[in-house]
């Protein structure tokens, strides 16, 4: 095979931490952009070209298509995937319904994941498969032990398969660059199917795992070397990529054989998945979803990191060993040292209430355009709660997890650090040690106060313009669930802000789910629900209910896969897995491939009916009693002070319940079992002295008439954008996309055809 992806550079960056290497080699190769192959003859030079891997192949805190590390996968923040969800308000690129993406300029320009940075090899997918096959190579022909090959090149074949499946997952069929060939014409390699690149993708997956296993299968890595993958880790993607190959977005007719593989691996492999020291992540006492919390904060051995990012507080000091975990400043509100992440009303009102089910959203009252639920008719096969669901305190009676997920008015949300030096009017709450959020808001006009597009309001305890309605408080280091703080907060310092606190790309919970919905596709629902149990069990619902999951489940498929993909949602919120379970189930419009009612796309082009569902009834979306995405809008909630007391100012100083004597009730610990009565209080305190105001989240036309989410069908597919295409001029189009080398054509690379 031949390859068309052009070169300008090889080089070596500089070696990250992760594992200890010789001080004296290191000194002896300080130029890493002039290695030769001798280096792959010596354990220490080795394991620093490997580490090279690690650093550029694994997973970054970072936005999917922003700055330099826009080749990311999606981590949880309001980017182009996840502001495409539940999750955020406010279009995306992916649910504009103004400006449709092109592959024929820059403008609107389709995002690049094939190719990304032209001229740097590190920034590009392939220049990172290009350093792992040099690696392969240089590995497989040195004089190491047969011992160290095997440990070196397990890991390698890991990367490589995990290189290519975030590929797949977007294009289909690929390129497959098995070795490292020069930047010429004549090395020409065309895409592969979609079947090809899977079935390649699993072989590296295989062979990592069996290279792997004599060091991984007996508990996992240890010491510096934990965090590593193992055999685990690649049988774990391995799952997930069996699983994208049985979903609906590549098996439109519902072809059960892919199913029963999925499952029956799966299956097979679970053992060897534990044998390498994974489970689910649980402490020795489970409070308010205190263990569903705490497993994102363990920084030594954590069963349930499959597959982890590790992360340091080590200060900027010149080295190159400083790797810190900007995520904990981004949910933080402002008068902590972060930023503050603004959830939507969505999936707030989407979340499970106490018994485990959704509520019944439509007995609420009538609503105008601003705020309308949209999505109550969602999930319409699964039961609905016996709580009702109450708008002016949208925290009584929720799944445990719903409270480690947002953060609302009067929370505690403890952490390590004086906010005051940084700014006088912040408040200290005892250097943190007790923070409680109150960012409820005031206007200093009553026009506006009733504007649902107005911003003109003011957050409490000095947060004023830079507040958030309802604050995502996942994956958060909250000193009173993690007494040993990654996460502390010194405005003096030059890294302040920065947290130790490792990404957790594929957790063990991940590995459950992912069984569970192939156990349900090959009809083994029983066995489905049985790990479904396990993921209500450490999120804290327990056998008396049945872990809150409806009787039917065993017995309904339909019902049971909603039931999961439900599960996914609400277990992985704000981890960056929504999108793509919405893309492989193709819920934006349920596989029917109609243009969402949206202005016309300038380069639209067919698509052939053959990509129509076939299976599940021909719509997916009717099939789960999902209601498709597509036609949807999102909204944005926030609390503020009640008509009796006026407006205030512009300063930290003017809040009117200040000024009134309005007395706060103390912050609601989650530390304590018995919630219930302080949530109760502060849902009084509520009712007296604030109101639930809905904001405008996705947006309005130039006329002020609401917008809704419209997701393109050729989006399931990404085309190549104008840059891949020209540095690729032999390489075919995706079908829906315009081919930029061929004056605008449709594209002719069929991601469906074997």
């Amino acid at each position: 095979m031949k390859k068309a992806i052009k070169y300008f550079s090889f080089g070596l960056s500089a070696v990250l931490a992760l594992s200890a290497c010789s001080d004296q080699f290191l000194q002896d190769k300080k130029n890493y952009d002039n290695v030769t192959t001798d280096v792959y003859n010596y354990v220490e030079g080795a394991n620093a070209r490997l580490n090279d891997i690690y650093g550029w192949c694994l997973p970054q805190v970072a936005d999917l298509t922003t700055g330099t590390n826009y080749l990311s996968v999606s981590i949880g923040n309001n980017d182009a995937a996840g502001g495409a969800t539940e999750e955020y308000a406010g279009f995306t690129i992916y649910t504009d319904p103004q400006i449709a993406l092109s592959s024929m300029g820059t403008s609107n320009g389709v995002p690049d994941y094939f190719m990304g940075a032209h001229n740097n090899i590190q920034n590009s997918v392939y220049g990172r498969i290009r350093n792992i096959n040099d690696f392969i190579q240089g590995v497989n022909g040195s004089t190491l032990s047969q011992e160290n090959k095997n440990l070196m090149l397990g890991q390698a074949y890991f990367f490589r398969a995990w290189c290519y499946y975030n590929l797949v997952k977007w294009y289909g069929g690929v390129p497959l660059v098995k070795e490292v060939l020069e930047p010429v014409k004549e090395n020409f390699t065309p895409r592969a199917t979609t079947k090809e690149t899977i079935e390649f993708i699993c072989s590296d997956l295989d062979l990592s795992a069996r290279l792997l296993a004599e060091k991984t299968m007996k508990g996992g890595w240890t010491g510096e070397d934990w965090g590593r993958v193992s055999t685990g880790t690649a049988l774990a993607l391995k799952g997930r990529v069996l699983l994208l190959w049985a979903s609906p977005l590549f098996n439109r007719a519902n072809d059960q054989a892919r199913w029963q593989t999925a499952y029956a691996q799966m299956k097979q492999e679970l053992d060897s998945i534990n044998a390498c020291g994974y489970g689910l992540f649980k402490g020795s006492s489970n409070v308010n979803g205190s263990d569903f919390a705490n497993q994102f904060l363990s920084s030594s051995i954590n069963p349930e990191a499959v597959f982890v990012s590790l992360y340091n507080n080590i200060v900027a000091d010149g080295s190159d060993i400083q790797r810190n975990n900007n995520w904990e400043r981004a949910i933080r509100p402002k008068n902590t040292g972060g930023s503050g992440k603004n959830a939507g009303l969505a999936l707030v009102e989407l979340f499970p209430m106490a018994d485990g089910k959704m509520a019944d959203l439509n007995v609420l009252p009538a609503l105008t355009e601003v705020g309308k639920r949209t999505y109550t008719d969602t999930y319409t096969k699964l039961e609905r709660s016996q709580y009702t669901y109450d708008e002016t305190a949208p925290y009584m009676n929720r799944d445990p997890r719903f409270y480690r997920t947002f953060a609302f008015p009067g929370f505690r949300w403890a952490y390590s650090g004086d906010p005051v030096p940084a700014d006088a009017n912040n408040p200290s709450y005892d250097s943190g040690k007790n923070y409680v959020l109150w960012n409820y808001v005031w206007y200093v006009d009553l026009n506006d106060q009733g504007n649902p597009e107005s911003g003109n309001s003011y957050g409490a305890d000095n947060l004023l313009t830079s507040k958030a309605g309802i604050y995502v408080r996942k994956k958060s280091d909250d000193l009173d669930v993690n007494p040993s703080p990654l996460y502390n907060y010194d405005p003096i310092a030059s890294q302040h802000y920065y947290s130790g606190a490792p990404l957790i790309e594929l957790r063990y919970a991940e590995v459950l789910l992912n069984l569970a919905e192939a156990a349900c596709g090959a009809g083994q629902m029983g066995e489905a629900v049985g790990y479904l149990q396990q993921i209500r069990a450490r999120a804290g619902y327990t056998a008396e209910n049945n872990y809150g999951l409806q009787a039917n489940l065993g017995t309904d498929q339909a019902a049971c896969m909603s039931a999961i993909l439900y599960e996914r949602q609400i277990e992985f919120a704000y981890e960056g897995k929504r999108f793509d379970d919405m893309r492989r189930w193709m819920l934006f419009d349920g596989g029917t491939l109609t243009e969402p009612a949206a202005d016309p796309d300038s380069e639209a082009q067919p698509l052939p009916s053959s990509w129509k569902v076939t299976g599940w009834g021909g719509n997916t979306c009717t099939w789960l009693g999902f209601k498709p995405w597509n036609g949807q809008r999102r909204e944005r909630v926030e609390f503020r002070t009640g008509n009796q007391f006026g407006v205030g100012g512009t300063t930290a100083d003017s809040d009117p319940l200040v000024k009134a004597g309005v007395e706060r009730p103390a912050g609601v610990n989650f530390s304590v079992a018995d919630i219930e009565s302080q949530l109760t209080t502060l849902k009084t305190w509520y009712n007296t002295n604030l109101v639930t105001q809905y904001k405008v989240g996705d947006g309005r036309d130039s006329q002020k008439n609401a917008l809704y989410v419209a997701f393109r069908p050729k989006y399931y597919f990404l085309g190549l954008g104008q840059g891949a295409q020209s540095h690729n001029p032999d390489l075919p189009q995706t079908i829906g996309w315009a081919d930029y080398n061929r004056g605008g054509s449709n594209g002719t690379f069929d991601p469906l055809a074997e």
